[in-house]
C-alpha cells in the first residue's frame, strides 16, 4: 500500500506507522481496534498530518466511521474489500474474499456486500496464517504455497472466478494466488492510492518518508526492506 501511494503522490511527505507491538489487529475485538486506531490517528494528526489513510481493512472496519465523526474536516481514506469490481467481473456470480476474521465482523463489510453484491454469492475466508507468513517476510516457497492452496482451492472448486484481497498483507501473495489459480485477483491498493491522490491537500512536498513503529523497530526495518524495498530509518511510535 505504501509504495502504491508513493507512486501516486511522488512529492508528498508521508508518515507511515506500523503498530507492531499490538499486531495482529485481525484477531482483536473491533472495540479494541477502534481505540487503537483513534490513538494512532491522533498521533499522526499531532505531527501535522492533513490526510489520513487507514491502510488496514480491520482498522477500517472497526474505526473508519468514528474517525470521520471525530475529525469531520480531515480527508480520511479507508480500506474496504473490492466487492463491487469483483461482482461486476464475475461470470459465475461467485466471488471469494480473503481477509481477517475481524474484517468480516464489521458493519463495513456487511454494507459493502449489501450494496454491491446483489445476486452474487460472496465466499468469505479468514486467513490469519497468511498474515503470519507475510510478517515473517515469507511470500514464496513450499510453506507459503501450501497455506495459499489450502484456502484458495476450496473457493475455486465452489465456483468463484474472482478473488478479492481484503487485507493489506495479502498484496504480497497476489502473484502466488494468480499463478496457482489462473483467475482474476483484485487488490484494492491501487484504487486506495488513487483516491488518496484525489482528496489529499498540499501534496507538493519533498517526497520525504518517515517510518514509525512500535515494538521491535529493527525487525520492522528488516521487513520493510525485504517486502517493499524500503530502506529508511524507523523512529519509535509510542504504543
Amino acid at each position: 500500500m505504501l509504495n502504491e501511494i508513493r507512486r501516486a503522490l511522488p512529492r508528498a511527505d508521508l508518515t507511515y506507522v506500523a503498530d507492531r507491538a499490538r499486531a495482529p489487529y485481525g484477531t482483536r475485538s473491533l472495540a479494541d481496534v477502534e481505540a487503537i486506531s483513534q490513538e494512532v490517528s491522533q498521533w499522526l494528526i499531532d505531527r501535522g498530518a492533513n490526510c489520513l489513510v487507514v491502510a488496514c481493512n480491520t482498522a477500517s472496519a472497526a474505526a473508519l466511521e468514528s474517525l470521520r465523526e471525530r475529525h469531520p474536516g480531515l480527508p480520511i481514506v479507508g480500506m474496504e474489500p473490492a466487492v463491487k469490481p469483483a461482482a461486476l467481473a464475475s461470470r459465475t456470480s461467485k466471488v471469494a474474499v480473503f481477509a481477517t476474521a475481524a474484517t468480516f465482523q464489521g458493519r463495513l463489510f456487511e454494507s459493502v456486500v449489501a450494496r454491491y453484491a446483489a445476486g452474487v454469492e460472496v465466499l468469505s475466508r479468514a486467513c490469519p496464517d497468511w498474515v503470519e507468513l507475510v510478517e515473517q517476510a515469507k511470500t514464496s516457497g513450499a510453506e507459503v504455497e501450501t497455506a495459499v492452496a489450502s484456502a484458495v482451492e476450496p473457493v475455486v472448486a465452489a465456483g468463484a472466478d474472482v478473488i478479492v484481497l481484503g487485507c493489506t498483507h495479502f498484496s504480497f501473495l497476489k502473484h502466488l494466488i494468480e499463478d496457482s489459480t489462473g483467475i482474476e485477483v483484485i487488490d484494492p491498493a491501487p484504487a486506495v492510492a488513487a483516491q488518496t491522490a484525489r482528496v489529499a491537500p498540499n501534496v507538493d512536498g519533498h517526497g520525504q518518508l518517515v517510518l514509525a513503529a512500535s515494538g521491535d523497530r529493527f525487525e520492522f526495518s528488516r521487513l520493510a526492506a525485504a517486502l517493499a524495498s524500503i530502506d529508511e530509518p524507523v523512529i519509535p511510535f509510542p504504543a
